[in-house]
């Protein structure tokens, strides 16, 4: 019989400052957690609970790559976004404690083949095709707590050759960082590792292959990333 020998490729995310890498053990993704992005894809932002969708670790991309348009698809859109990064797992964390689990914060875009999302939606269908392939998740160097903080405003925005697409400011998300940390954990055992990418302003849309990206966060960072 023949034998197959893999070596395991661990994902990870530069960490500022530092020649360590931050591990990556999951990705979860917090779904329409901005009220203005919530109503621009039919959503009611009064009403509805936070909810979390997930993506590969290997999904990961650091600023500066090279995407290959992904296949089966016409739409790919972008969604910028805060990134949690989680340093001290747990369960049922209390809202009072929940920062003492963050090991720091960076900026990056949730890939999202729309076409398929919708198809899956409208068919009461999981979105893995719509959100979970491929360089799904670039995201910048994450910067460590003792460095920024714990940011809680700041514009967040993205641009597409140039043009302004997205403008926010985090201040403006549903369900905040400790409040996401709070509900995520009473779903699933936090790890350190994790990174939880909180959500997206208004102004989604479409990018083509031959598309320079670039977005950031105040007080957090910045990132950029080529369409192929």
């Amino acid at each position: 019989m023949r034998e197959y020998v893999f070596e395991p490729i661990q994902p990870s995310v530069s960490v500022v400052g530092s020649d360590r890498l931050f591990p990556v053990h999951r990705i979860y993704c917090v779904g329409q957690n901005y009220a203005a992005h919530s109503r621009e894809m039919g959503g009611d932002p009064d009403r509805e609970p936070p909810f979390y969708f997930m993506k590969p670790a290997d999904s990961i991309v650091e600023s500066g790559a090279t995407i290959v348009y992904p296949p089966r698809t016409n739409e790919l859109h972008h969604e910028i976004e805060l990134v949690v990064a989680i340093g001290k797992g747990g369960k049922s964390i209390d809202v009072t404690r929940a920062k003492e689990h963050i090991f720091g914060y960076a900026v990056g875009i949730d890939l999202t083949r729309r076409d398929l999302q919708s198809q899956a939606k409208d068919k009461r269908r999981p979105w893995d095709t719509g959100k979970s392939f491929e360089h799904a998740a670039p995201v910048s160097a994450i910067h460590r707590v003792e460095e920024i903080g714990h940011p809680s405003t700041g514009r967040i925005w993205l641009a597409v050759n140039g043009d302004d697409r997205q403008d926010g400011d985090i201040k403006d998300m549903i369900w905040n960082v400790p409040e996401t940390i709070v509900e995520l954990s009473t779903l699933f055992t936090l790890a350190p590792g994790d990174l939880i990418f909180t959500g997206t302003p208004a102004g989604v849309g479409p990018i083509s292959s031959g598309d320079h990206i670039t977005g950031g966060i105040e007080g957090v960072g910045e990132l950029s990333i080529e369409i192929q």
